[in-house]
């Protein structure tokens, strides 16, 4: 089974929170893929990741840029796997067959109480699927895994 992480935002917004989990990803080799929840969202991350730091750089496209073999980072609103990604990173609530990635990670914003109450239904279904879970929850020092399923 895959591995599923929830990502409990808490300090830092979506915004800023996603480009830095996407560096991370991208610094250590890998493909990914963001499921974001509408094509309006996936062309508002399009524009964020081109302009979310003016001293970085996240390569990425989506089905608006087209050649998706060739980007590390590709934007959908389905779930889709066209750059070859082992990793898939949920956004919105957006879902995706862990079976196609190594791992998913399950982002949701903590001041949301209706996102929380979605992810804590997302987490009870992955649960009973048999895939491996981990949460980990934003503070201000990082990221802190606080447990493992």
């Amino acid at each position: 089974m895959s591995e599923i992480g929830f990502y409990h935002l808490r300090t830092m917004p979506l915004d800023r929170a996603l480009p830095k989990l996407l560096e991370r990803a991208v610094a250590g080799g890998q493909r990914v893929v963001v499921i974001a929840g509408s094509p309006e969202r996936v062309e508002y991350l399009n524009a964020l990741l081109w302009t979310y730091d003016e001293a970085s750089f996240l390569p990425h496209g989506s089905a608006r840029d087209g050649n998706a073999a060739s980007q590390p980072i590709w934007l959908a609103s389905a779930d889709e796997n066209p750059n070859g990604a082992s990793l898939a990173m949920l956004v919105d609530g957006a879902s995706a067959d862990p079976a196609h990635y190594a791992r998913c990670f399950d982002i949701f914003d903590g001041n949301d109480e209706a996102a929380v109450a979605a992810a804590r239904r997302r987490w009870s279904e992955a649960k009973a699927a048999g895939h491996a879970l981990t949460y980990w929850q934003q503070t201000e020092r990082g990221w802190e895994k606080k447990t493992e399923d």
